[in-house]
């Protein structure tokens, strides 16, 4: 698959998510999906330090690195006065670049245009470092006219760098034009990054320059310049002299250029992905006026660019703008390389130009992206962020498979022993085949449905609970049989469905008793017995205290929860199922204090921290 850049000024990092198709999911890694990029360059971040969360600086698969500005406010000098530009808050720029780690790892990353800035927890500034950790082509001071100090032009978080083997990335927002107070400003910046770029070009290095860099190149990448102009009074040649549009088209191959070159600037070094493309296209604008929405009309210009060096240009096979997406007042540029590159005389995969060396060879990869990759400048190494991974990936790992019970419905033969203890951590290990086998037919608790009686300790009125299928409860090993029976006959048998509640109440015996008739047994008719001393057929019922059955006999069918009730239990009284939801649904009855009489609520009224506590007494 391709490999694809794209650059985009979002205009606020996160203004996207408030259109379509970004806000259906709402995720940056979602989001470069859609642009199906490789790397991504945003503009105009809108962010400090402050602003940075999990959601933009841990993208899974991804890595970034950011360019957040240095001061409150942007100061130019110019010659006359001392001017402080209001319009020039902390965040307003901000230029971010991500990188998949699948496809690409940068070797070298820097903040800044002229290298006089230092990587995080370090004092060094990047041209100071040895040659073999910086990119180097820093300008020098006899390239620079001196107007604006360096300090200055990389203090608003307008570029970031990233060196891979195959190319150096320019990550750049441009200032624009805004007042002639920022002329000198935009002047300087640029002059300082054309520097930079032949600097590396002259060193041997290939660059590609991706960005807003706010100049439009010519009448052709804006509309109606030639009417607009004739409105202010202003000749073509003179607006294509303009001194960033001067230095921008003696940077490009196929510039218009008015007169002679400039000293420094007499070959172009640098080329227009997208007018290679498309050489005459119209209207190819990626920037609107939202305020007039000049979008619909398609009446912008084109200030983002996608540009290379001479030397890679046979690396791209495609590129373009993507006018149709929207989320911010500019669309993406994207532009496309193959997966195989020619170096040299000789044809390499392109992985292997945008990976360590001992990453890939040809397009097999010999190892994975680790931590340990991440350079000084990757936003994941902050503080804050360091060592840690996003809270929705500890929600997206594969849950462990459910541990399968193996379950048996073949009754044992009853144990020679009464009681039999439970194996310790060494007699397991002598147990034999034939004893674990004879184990693992132990039957469980509840699976046996022998007639019993209940205690006389358990009151009558009781209802007799429905039986629940104990097939599918694991296999729980007891102390022995006698002990567990002993056990279950124990516990009381209380309500368990709503059912009882519409059954009628069993008679009571003579002898307080109430006899249950067994499962096995034949049913009996729907009329109540009378002085029979046995239990009506409604109230009968199967015994939850578990015996032993011999292997001989086969266990009776237990009916399974949710299936239709016998028709004899469906006969009830009406009068007693009132009785029995009047109890429940009805006027709670207060409760009797010592001397035999209600006890009445009291709400304490007096102000304070017992205000409105209830508490009863007579």
């Amino acid at each position: 698959m391709a490999f694809r850049i794209t650059t985009w000024n979002v205009n606020g990092i996160r203004n996207p998510f408030g259109y379509q198709p970004w806000r259906e999911k709402r995720t940056f890694q979602a989001m470069f999906e859609i642009l199906e990029a490789d790397i991504v360059v945003m503009q105009e971040t809108k962010i400090q330090r402050k602003d940075l969360q999990d959601d933009m600086v841990l993208v899974p698969g991804w890595d970034v690195f950011f360019s957040l500005p240095k001061h409150k406010k942007g100061i130019t000098l110019n010659s006359i006065c001392l001017a402080i530009t209001s319009d020039i808050f902390l965040g307003y720029s901000g230029v971010a670049i991500y990188t998949r780690n699948s496809k690409c790892a940068p070797i070298r990353a820097e903040e800044g245009v002229t290298g006089i800035l230092t990587a995080p927890k370090s004092t060094t500034r990047y041209r100071d470092l040895p040659e073999g950790q910086q990119i180097g082509g820093y300008p020098r001071p006899d390239q620079l006219d001196g107007i604006i100090d360096e300090a200055t032009l990389d203090s608003e978080g307008r570029c970031v760098i990233l060196e891979f083997p195959g190319f150096v990335l320019f990550g750049v927002y441009s200032p624009a034009t805004r007042d002639e107070t920022r002329d000198d400003f935009r002047t300087g910046f640029f002059q300082a990054l054309e520097v930079r770029i032949r600097n590396l070009i002259a060193a041997g290095k290939q660059v590609i320059l991706t960005g807003d860099l706010n100049v439009v190149r010519s009448e052709l990448d804006s509309t109606n310049v030639a009417e607009t102009l004739r409105k202010e009074g202003v000749e073509l040649s003179d607006w294509l002299n303009a001194p960033v549009r001067r230095i921008f088209n003696q940077l490009i191959f196929e510039g218009s250029v008015i007169g002679e070159r400039d000293e420094g600037r007499e070959e172009p070094v640098l080329w227009d992905l997208c007018r290679c493309f498309h050489p005459e296209r119209v209207g190819m604008n990626t920037c609107w006026d939202t305020k007039r929405n000049t979008r619909p009309a398609n009446n912008g210009s084109r200030i983002d660019y996608v540009l290379c060096s001479d030397g890679i240009k046979g690396w791209f096979n495609f590129s373009n703008i993507q006018e149709g997406l929207m989320g911010s007042d500019h669309c993406p540029v994207f532009a496309t390389m193959s997966d195989k590159v020619t170096v040299g005389d000789k044809e390499r995969a392109l992985l292997e130009m945008m990976n360590p060396p001992d990453m890939f060879n040809g397009n097999e990869r010999l190892r994975d992206w680790s931590p340990k990759d991440h350079l000084p400048l990757s936003a994941k190494l902050i503080p804050e962020f360091d060592r840690r991974q996003s809270i929705r990936d500890m929600f997206t790992k594969k849950a462990a498979p459910p541990r399968v019970s193996t379950n048996t419905d073949t009754p044992a033969e009853p144990l020679k022993n009464g009681n039999s203890k439970d194996p310790g951590p060494f007699d397991k290990a002598d147990e034999s085949p034939e004893s674990l086998a004879s184990a693992a037919s132990t039957p469980r608790l509840g699976e046996t449905a022998n007639t019993t009686k209940l205690s006389s300790s358990q009151p009558s009125s009781k209802r007799p609970g429905t039986a629940v299928d104990t097939t599918n409860r694991p296999f729980k090993k007891t102390k022995s049989l006698t002990s567990a029976n002993d056990t279950k006959s124990k516990v009381a048998q209380g309500q368990r469905t709503l059912q009882g509640f519409f059954k009628p109440k069993a008679p009571a015996t003579q002898d307080g008793k109430t006899e249950l008739v067994a499962a096995n047994s034949p049913p009996s008719t729907t009329k109540k017995s009378t002085g029979s001393g046995k239990a009506p057929a409604s109230a009968q019922g199967l015994s939850n205290t578990p015996q032993a059955t011999p292997p001989e006999q086969s266990s009776p069918t237990v009916p399974l929860r949710g299936k239709d009730p016998d028709p004899s239990d469906r006969v009830f009284d009406p009068i007693e199922a009132k009785e029995s939801w009047s109890k429940l649904l009805g006027k709670r009855v207060a409760p009797r204090c010592e001397h035999d009489e209600p006890c009445i609520s009291f709400t304490t009224k007096k102000p304070g921290v017992n205000c409105g506590t209830l508490y009863s007494g007579s």
